[in-house]
């Protein structure tokens, strides 16, 4: 076989083998699973980007390490009353509402007044005093003019001594009588005047604020009729400190107790709060717990019933491997990554596990160790160097 019978040959071997592995390369790919065209993770690793020492002026580097820290528990929460100062008026007297003498929002001083109500209560109150001293007074007469009879053995002792005992039941029936009217809050100056015999006008009902706050609720209406000791008619809150209701899941629990430290925020305003309660339970809806945090509230800036952003930090200190946020970028499936300082001077994309953040931290569950140095300003640079 001449030379350039053996090289043709070759040829055709070679380009017999290039078409079979072509064949095969494309009988793979019709095998493989078709996932709509979108890969669960890079097709590729992008190679490393190596800086001249002008561009590596522009980065700062960041040695991870193990770090103690207090991890801040962000979670939601509900403005409630501060039930320590807020309470339900309820009625002390039946009868109609005669009139309203406060409005929803309006400040109140203790003992100031509410409404009133037109009550047969105090018809029978004022007629039950008024015989309580006609009785009281007779009474005490009887026992003194005994006691003078007894002294001149005009009756016996038994008889004087009787006189006696009615006189002092008659007198403390009189103080009982004075103390309903003082429960239903009629006014010193007409007890006064009953206790003198004067004539007295129509008196009507005063429902009165047990506490200073602002009137929340307005619950009753003119010409409502009211049962005594059962129709809630305001109800009064000092508004100065609510509470915030947080809603905490899962393992956070273990991090947060009582006197820790929270903020809540709003849309226009962040204030500080302490954490002063967690309940025993699990809410069965959210399968949450309530953690009640105590704020202050300058200027009523929160309403009950508020929704709030509550950031708690937890007492008890954590260590872990930290990474600052600047650090963390995001691939095109959203997944985290940061750039790692190599032996030879490049730069590694490298992806990592994200856990809680504490401040302008990250705790990086996975992907870094302790003594690596990762970019933290300039990490877009690197990343825009690398696309290039």
């Amino acid at each position: 076989m001449t030379n350039r019978a053996a090289a043709a040959k070759t040829e055709l071997l070679k380009l017999s083998r290039a078409v079979a592995v072509g064949l095969f390369l494309a009988g793979l790919a019709a095998c493989s699973p078709d996932n709509g065209g979108e890969q669960t993770k890079p097709s590729a690793t992008p190679s490393n980007v190596t800086l001249t020492n002008a561009q590596r002026n522009n980065i700062r580097l960041y040695r991870v390490a193990l770090s103690g820290y207090r991890k801040a528990i962000d979670t939601a929460g509900v403005v409630d009353f501060d039930n320590d100062q807020a309470t339900s008026v309820l009625a002390p007297f039946s009868g109609p509402v005669a009139g309203l003498l406060v409005s929803p929002g309006e400040l109140v001083k203790k003992g100031q007044a509410l409404a009133t109500v037109v009550s047969p209560d105090f018809a029978a109150a004022v007629s039950a005093y008024r015989k309580a001293i006609a009785t009281a007074g007779t009474a005490r007469r009887l026992a003194a003019m005994d006691a003078d009879l007894f002294a001149h053995k005009g009756v016996s002792e038994r008889e004087a001594d009787q006189a006696e005992s009615d006189a002092v039941n008659a007198e403390a029936d009189r103080a009982t009588s004075r103390q309903a009217l003082v429960a239903l809050g009629i006014d010193p100056r007409t007890i006064s005047s009953i206790q003198q015999g004067q004539p007295v006008s129509q008196i009507q009902g005063v429902i009165r604020s047990p506490i200073a706050g602002t009137v929340v609720e307005k619950l009753i209406t003119p010409g409502e009729l009211l049962q005594a000791g059962t129709t809630p008619c305001f109800t009064v809150a000092d508004l100065s400190r609510v509470w915030v209701l947080a809603q905490v899941f899962g393992a956070d629990l273990a991090s947060i107790g009582v006197g820790d430290r929270a903020r809540v925020t709003t849309g226009f305003a962040s204030l500080d709060g302490r954490v002063d309660n967690i309940s025993a339970e699990v809410d069965p809806n959210t399968r949450s717990v309530a953690v009640r945090v105590v704020v202050e509230n300058p200027g009523g800036l929160l309403k009950k019933q508020m929704y709030v952003r509550v950031s708690i930090g937890a007492g008890q200190e954590s260590r872990a491997l930290l990474a600052p946020v600047s650090a963390i970028l995001r691939d095109d499936e959203n997944l985290p990554f940061v750039y790692v300082l190599q032996p030879d001077g490049s730069f590694a994309r490298r992806h990592v596990s994200l856990s809680d953040r504490s401040g302008d931290q990250y705790e990086i569950s996975a992907g870094l160790r302790a003594g690596e140095r990762i970019v933290v300003d300039g990490a877009i640079f690197v990343q825009f160097m690398q696309e290039q």
